[in-house]
């Protein structure tokens, strides 16, 4: 169907950093960060205008390095996160920081977007978290309900709760805790539950899964051996709250209750190559979002452990002429597992893929070539889910 063609978007530059502006949740906009090693690197802000189909595109400079991460603010739209890369003697740091963008790019003031002569803007620095004392930062996650004043930071084998000062502009370090083990640990990435009151936080190190308290900064739960091989990426269940995600170099994707570790509930084995992403939709959990650097995206419906079990029941008096000549098709058997649909409008690795923080039906996957793709779930799908 037409309106189901994907839209695409190439930087001139490789990327692997993808985020939805959490924040807004009218206009569908999300963030690129860029990897340059020889120009200045640049965000940019991607607003989908669903009608018309078309991308509109504003650029801010990053000048301090190339992006690995990226994450916004839930309570300010402009308020964001980057990790990124600083030279430093003679080894590379990845440093973290949280900016803010400037004013006429926040949604609703757009001065020219497709205006070639508009200059690029710059990023205003509110903070550093950390620069480096506790070693390279993975990545940066926000406390998903609140007030945008607490974020976590990732960095080697330290987990570090920050709080946001007047409007950003400082960050104190509140809590830490460190990984203890033999080796190298390192953290690879973390999720902050929207459940518990905010009072929890998962990360991946190596092949192994683990839970925190917040509050005490005291490990909940571990998942040891999650995957057979480096666990890339976590997400948590919107709407059951014990639920978790992983994905990793073993080309799995598993599905965790973390009341009970000892198996995963599900496990998914759709990808070829390492998977770098995983996202669970916002709005309707059975559906959830894979990137892979075996250059796909897959979308799953994972109805058989979503809040959603059986369906919506629909009332008879509910389907139309049409739907009531079929009685044949009205089987009661609920939905079943698998995959929905496989995107391959890549051509390199997706290190990337979220949803619309805007829209529960359309999603952003993001290549390492710099192509971004915008598509959309399966329109029959949709109607399947929403009737």
């Amino acid at each position: 169907m037409e309106d189901d063609a994907p839209v695409i978007y190439g930087l001139e530059f490789q990327a692997r950093a993808l985020t939805p502006q959490t924040a807004e949740t009218d206009a569908i906009r999300f963030l690129v960060g860029t990897q340059s090693l020889k120009y200045d690197n640049q965000i940019h802000i991607i607003d989908f205008d669903d009608e018309n189909n078309i991308i509109n595109k504003n650029v801010l400079l990053h000048q301090v390095g190339e992006i690995w991460h990226i994450s916004t603010s839930p309570a300010d739209r402009g308020v964001l996160a980057t990790c990124y890369n600083k030279p430093s003697d003679s080894k590379v740091l990845t440093c973290a920081a949280v900016w803010r963008m400037p004013k006429e790019l926040e949604p609703g003031s757009h001065e020219s977007p497709d205006d070639s002569s508009s200059t690029a803007h710059s990023l205003e620095l509110l903070c550093h978290l950390d620069d480096t004392a506790h070693g390279s930062t993975a990545c940066v996650t926000w406390e998903p309900t609140g007030d945008g004043k607490k974020v976590i930071s990732l960095a080697d084998n330290h987990i570090l709760l920050w709080d946001l000062q007047e409007s950003s502009g400082q960050a104190v370090l509140a809590s830490s805790a460190s990984l203890e083990g033999k080796g190298q640990l390192k953290f690879t990435s973390g999720r902050w539950s929207p459940h518990h009151a905010g009072t929890q936080v998962a990360t991946a190190s190596d092949t192994t899964v683990r839970g925190w308290d917040t509050r005490s900064m005291s490990q909940i739960y571990c998942i040891e051996n999650a995957h057979g091989q480096l666990v890339r990426d976590l997400d948590f269940n919107p709407n059951k709250q014990y639920y978790l995600a992983s994905c990793g170099d073993d080309c799995k994707v598993k599905f965790w209750d973390t009341r009970n570790v000892t198996e995963p509930v599900k496990t998914l084995e759709e990808h070829s190559h390492w998977v770098w992403s995983i996202r669970y939709n916002h709005s309707h959990d059975q559906l959830v979002l894979t990137g892979s650097s075996d250059s796909r995206v897959i979308l799953s419906n994972m109805v058989s452990i979503s809040s959603e079990p059986f369906g919506h029941l629909v009332d008879d008096d509910d389907l139309s002429d049409q739907e009531e000549r079929r009685p044949e098709e009205k089987s009661q058997e609920p939905p079943r597992d698998g995959v929905i649909a496989t995107y391959e409008e890549h051509e390199d690795s997706v290190y990337a893929a979220d949803w619309s923080s805007a829209d529960p039906w359309l999603f952003a996957s993001l290549s390492y070539d710099g192509r971004l793709v915008i598509n959309r779930v399966p329109r029959a799908l949709k109607y399947h889910i929403l009737l």
